[in-house]
């Protein structure tokens, strides 16, 4: 613990903070020394703010923890009380390669290190009304699941009655449902049956509500969205999804940001004069990658352009990597249309 007779005035503190559900664990460095180690403060962001003020009274005092399920709550209250604070890809934090030990304590203190060290990236902290927007799409996504939870769950079912053949592939329906509701059953397992069936019902309508709240969030949105829709392979959700945890790609300084933020940049291993480019670095978002790969693969279909560029890296490094970088290459399109203040438009690009 710090000495209270120790002087911060005019001093810089760095904190790396721990972040968990119901403690954070926090590492203090000033002038390249620990100053105080805390293993369990109670996770309140307010009163952990204003305990970092006591503490170094008179500091010029910045701040750093991992993005996680905790969101940006923390990041605003340090932020309120004049905190310098950033939040930071887990990714991005270096650990040694011979390093075997975690602890939170030892967490917080490589991000404390880092962050004294200039080594940490902020990533992107959405304002509130961002977040409340991304809420809706990001809702879309659990109900998607939860609904195909819902599906493998009847399959099951039906594999272990002996009620489906192995070979069939056939997708969950209401058509297929009402096929099974009129199977001639036990009253045990028909109740079983009506139980998921029910469940898969209620997520579908709820599916449906939820895409009539994204067209009224997409009917307010029109910057955006105008840009979004009219690039080739995406649709209504693919667009508020992709405006919600993007928005306005001109804030990108750069296409290497942008592909950095989204995880399409290649790994590089160079050595010498040989510089060898591997898997992309898959930092950011999966969920965001994985709908841009989906789009470049309706897109190859629509855009000319774009289809002869995945057919010549096709050839020479194999379809999964060449729509990876069509898909790179796709958002670098769009970043151009904010830019520029036009929509897509199909086979104008290289």
């Amino acid at each position: 613990m710090a000495s209270t007779k120790i002087s911060y005035f005019g001093k810089k503190v760095y904190i790396g903070t721990d972040v968990h559900k119901e403690t954070y664990s926090v590492t203090c460095i000033c002038e390249g020394v620990v100053t105080k180690k805390v293993a369990s403060v109670p996770a309140n962001p307010a009163e952990f703010a204003q305990s970092l003020c006591h503490w170094f009274k008179g500091a010029e005092i910045y701040s750093a923890y991992e993005a996680g399920f905790s969101g940006f709550n923390l990041h605003r209250e340090l932020e309120k009380v004049g905190i310098k604070n950033i939040v930071v890809n887990a990714a991005s934090i270096a650990v040694a390669a011979n390093d075997k030990v975690k602890t939170d304590l030892r967490d917080s203190k490589k991000i404390a290190e880092q962050l004294s060290a200039s080594r940490l990236k902020a990533i992107y902290v959405p304002s509130k009304d961002e977040e409340a927007r991304r809420t809706l799409s990001r809702t879309r996504d659990q109900v998607v699941e939860a609904r195909a939870t819902a599906s493998r769950q009847i399959k099951s079912k039906l594999h272990y009655h002996g009620l489906m053949a192995k070979d069939d592939t056939r997708a969950i329906s209401n058509r297929y449902l009402k096929g099974i509701e009129k199977l001639e059953l036990p009253d045990e397992v028909h109740y079983s049956f009506k139980i998921f069936i029910e469940q898969w019902r209620f997520l579908t309508s709820q599916l449906l509500g939820l895409r009539k709240a994204l067209q009224k969030q997409a009917d307010s949105d029109e910057k955006l969205e105008s840009v979004y829709r009219s690039v080739p392979g995406i649709g209504l959700v693919t667009s508020r999804t992709l405006a919600n945890e993007l928005g306005d790609l001109s804030r990108f300084k750069n296409e290497k940001a942008l592909y950095s933020y989204t995880g399409l940049t290649p790994s590089e291993y160079s050595s010498g004069e040989k510089i060898r480019r591997g898997h992309i670095s898959r930092q950011g978002s999966a969920r965001i990658r994985g709908l841009l790969v989906e789009a470049a693969w309706r897109a190859i279909g629509k855009d000319v352009a774009l289809n002869e560029a995945f057919e010549r890296i096709a050839k020479t490094s194999g379809k999964k990597r060449a729509i990876v970088a069509i898909a790179r290459k796709l958002i670098g399109r769009i970043r151009a249309c904010f830019r520029t203040g036009k929509t897509y438009a199909v086979g104008t690009y290289a």
